[in-house]
């Protein structure tokens, strides 16, 4: 029992390292993707077909490749010929699929603003900008917490494919000691807690966030 332990005490000293490379490609490709996914769910609410068109295209491209598809596209398409770094091109790739499904989430929130707050702004006097700037958009973020946050999760733990082109990261990490040191269960199943322990962390972080932009006597219950 106490080699165990030992043996996992080991492990968890190997990984730990990796874990900040985990969340930073996980932050930065998030927030790629919010900035991407606004930008096409405000597309995909326009009345211009072209622009509607354009936005409808990028969904379904994006959402129809598997990302690991996409993350060999970049890195080994793209990234030869823009000379991209590991870390850069896993980013690009991660940001670039869940754009996509972001996106969506933005374009379900809009739609689900009462067309009388629409009347309201024009009522008094603000131009389409406006209203989406002070009227729409933050009340649709209060509706779109909850799948934003699952695409956070999923965003975390889809951050470990890029380990397939050498970037170094909890998964990646996780390999190295497991074929160093032929220790197959050991390593997985602490490899699984950390992403569990991470997992568990954004989950209190939307709980958090929907608490307090929640609206009195607008509450749902489980």
């Amino acid at each position: 029992m106490t080699e165990q332990l030992a043996q996992f005490a080991e492990i968890l000293r190997f990984l730990l390292p990796a874990v900040p490379a985990t969340i930073q490609i996980t932050l930065a490709s998030f927030l790629l993707a919010l900035f991407l996914g606004i930008g096409v769910g405000l597309l995909r609410i326009q009345k211009q077909p072209l622009l509607r068109g354009a936005g409808r295209l990028w969904v379904d491209c994006l959402r129809g490749v598997p990302l690991l598809v996409i993350i060999f596209f970049v890195y080994f398409g793209l990234g030869k010929v823009l000379h991209l770094p590991q870390f850069v091109a896993g980013v690009l790739a991660i940001g670039l699929c869940y754009s996509a499904y972001i996106g969506e989430s933005v374009r379900a929130g809009i739609e689900a603003i009462p067309q009388g707050q629409w009347e309201a702004a024009r009522s008094l006097g603000m131009s389409w900008p406006q209203t989406m700037r002070h009227v729409v958009l933050p009340q649709a973020f209060r509706i779109v917490i909850p799948p934003l946050m699952n695409e956070f999760i999923s965003c975390l733990k889809d951050s470990s494919l890029v380990s397939v082109v050498g970037l170094r990261e909890l998964t990646r990490a996780g390999r190295d000691y497991a074929s160093a040191k032929f220790v197959d269960f050991q390593t997985w199943f602490v490899v699984g807690l950390l992403y569990l322990a991470m997992t568990l962390a954004l989950t209190r972080l939307s709980s958090l966030l929907e608490r307090r932009l929640r609206i009195p006597g607008r509450e749902t219950h489980s």
